[in-house]
């Protein structure tokens, strides 16, 4: 039994002992007695009991400091670790805070970047337009070609090789710009989902900075109702680190994706420029032989017109002197050998003799009458050949009219073609500079300036 509780153990009174009195003379009044002993046990009980108590209480204010000192000290160093905690937890949160904003800046320059692209990709796309119409409009100048002109050459054949040429070209851009459309959404996807991801880091942070500076003197401190409940939706370090981690690496492979696609539009554009400009080359060369071959067919037929009209003038001549031949000479000299033997025929008995003179006229009329016939067979020839040389020379007048429109219509689809510009606008800020300050890119200027 402690001190504390022998105190509060009661004597027991003398009226409840047998009292032997001295005097029994002597009335006594009706009130408790206690014996001498009980009296010096009551004194030792309080003294024994008070410096008892003393000594619990001396132990129990001795365990009083120690347990402030050992709850003071635990209490500072626990407070000390979570100021750590939370320091290190803003500095981790302060990391991953540059580094999503740098993440964003990236991907900002990237989408910035891309949409220049795909501008660029738009206008090369409405470029096409141009070799397109020039194109169509060549196939249309050259079928107001007539009769044999209107072939299938070669020309014809690189035109219509070069509009499927700009149709590819036309589909793989226009795949390309819808490309870039998705891959710039992907990139504003991406970004807004670290933005909402950096949000949330600048809320934690605010919150774990103001939890720092708290101490216990801050007035804004209080008790909290059971503030280690489960909070759901809580996750734990390790999902924190991977969702911020994930979102980081979806920007960064969206970033090396948009890149892979603008190096594919710059290969496309200038593969594309590449192949209208050797189409385009093709074209006009083919053009060009045409319109060389029609020039020399055009100067072999005004030759064989000239040819021709003289052959013609040199025919009407021989047809005057074949009528000349028949009329003025031969015609004469046989109405005289006919009109001598006519003549002859009224001599008088037997002078009506044939004699040598009747066969030398005989053989005259016969002669010349052969002869008429071979000139006017030669002249109904020479006429027959003049009727040939008129419907050549009209043929070759038609055919001239002909080629002569195929020439102006051939020299004006090329006219037309020098409105073709297949130079493609630079691709980057480095090639439009190199290309202003007329940049030799193959090396082999200072070799030819040193031979040449």
């Amino acid at each position: 039994m402690s001190g504390f509780a022998s105190l509060s153990k009661p004597l027991k009174p003398q009226s409840e002992v047998t009292v032997h009195t001295l005097h029994p003379t002597l009335e006594q009044k009706p009130r408790a007695k206690y014996n001498v002993p009980d009296w010096f046990n009551h004194n030792y009980a309080i003294s024994h009991d008070a410096e008892r108590s003393r000594n619990v209480s001396h132990q129990v204010r001795q365990d009083g400091r120690r347990l402030i000192n050992e709850t003071y000290n635990e209490s500072w160093w626990n407070k000390h670790d979570n100021d750590v905690r939370i320091s290190n937890r803003l500095d981790e949160v302060d990391k991953w805070r540059k580094t999503l904003e740098y993440t964003i800046q990236d991907v900002d320059r990237e989408v910035q970047t891309m949409q220049s692209v795909k501008e660029q990709c738009e206008r090369y796309l409405e470029h096409m337009r141009s070799p397109l119409d020039i194109t169509l409009e060549n196939h249309v100048t050259r079928d107001g070609r007539k009769a044999i002109d209107n072939v299938d050459d070669e020309a014809e054949r690189e035109l219509k090789k070069e509009v499927y040429v700009i149709d590819g070209i036309k589909r793989q851009l226009h795949q390309q710009v819808q490309t870039a459309f998705d891959q710039i959404a992907r990139l504003n996807e991406a970004k807004q989902q670290l933005i909402r991801d950096l949000q949330d880091k600048h809320t934690a942070f605010a919150i774990c900075e103001e939890n720092l500076q708290l101490n216990e003197f801050s007035p804004n401190i209080g008790y909290k109702p059971d503030p280690c409940r489960p909070i759901k939706g809580q996750i734990t370090p390790e999902e924190w680190v991977a969702f911020s981690k994930y979102n980081k690496d979806r920007a960064e492979k969206e970033i090396y994706e948009s890149t892979r696609l603008r190096e594919s539009i710059f290969h496309t554009i200038g593969q594309s420029s590449s192949d209208l400009e050797s189409q385009g080359k093709a074209s006009e060369y083919a053009l060009r032989k045409r319109l060389h071959e029609l020039e020399r067919s055009l100067r072999e037929l005004e030759w064989q017109k000239k040819q021709t009209q003289e052959e013609i003038l040199s025919n009407e001549n021989d047809i005057d002197r074949l009528e000349k031949a028949v009329r003025g000479n031969k015609e004469p000299l046989i109405k005289l050998a006919m009109s001598r033997q006519e003549n002859r025929h009224s001599r008088p008995g037997m002078d009506l003799v044939r004699d040598e003179v009747t066969y030398g006229l005989c053989d005259e009329i016969q002669q010349l009458t052969a002869e008429k016939r071979a000139l006017e067979d030669k002249l109904k020839q020479t006429k027959h050949a003049w009727n040939i040389l008129q419907q050549q020379l009209h043929r070759i007048e038609d055919e001239i009219a002909v080629k002569s429109n195929s020439v102006m219509l051939e020299s004006r689809a090329l006219d037309t073609r020098r409105r073709l510009n297949t130079e493609i606008t630079p691709s980057t800020e480095t090639d439009r500079n190199r290309q202003l300050l007329n940049m030799d890119t193959s090396g082999l200027r200072h070799v030819l300036q040193s031979i040449y």
